[in-house]
C-alpha cells in the first residue's frame, strides 16, 4: 500500500486543520459509510504524530501515514488523495496495489 497527495490537497490540510511542521494524519477504517473499493466501512482521519506507523508519507515535513493495526483497510489498495473544488475539501480514492 502507499499513499500519493497532491499539491492542493496537501495546502488544503495544511489550511484548514492548521497542520505545521512535524504533525501527522493518521488514516483508518471505520464502521459505518462506504469507499469506492469497501462496503459498510469509510475511511476516517485524526491529527497526531506517528508513532509506529505501517506506512508513512512524508511531504512538507508532514505526516500521512497508516498504523499497523489499521493496515487491514488498506489491504491490497493504495490510496491517492486529491483536492474537490465542489466540495472545497479531499477527494479520497482508493486503486489497486
Amino acid at each position: 500500500m502507499k499513499i500519493d497527495i497532491t499539491e492542493k490537497a496537501l495546502d488544503w490540510f495544511k489550511n484548514e486543520m492548521g497542520l505545521e511542521k512535524g504533525d501527522g494524519v493518521h488514516f483508518y477504517g471505520k464502521v459505518y459509510g462506504k469507499t469506492n473499493v469497501h462496503d459498510g466501512f469509510s475511511l476516517a482521519l485524526e491529527v497526531k504524530k506517528p508513532t509506529n506507523p505501517e506506512y508513512e508519507l512524508k511531504k512538507k515535513d508532514i505526516s500521512f501515514f497508516v498504523e499497523h493495526g489499521d493496515i487491514w483497510f488498506f489491504s491490497g489498495y493504495n490510496l491517492n488523495i486529491d483536492y474537490d473544488a465542489s466540495v472545497d475539501g479531499p477527494k479520497y480514492t482508493f486503486v489497486d496495489a
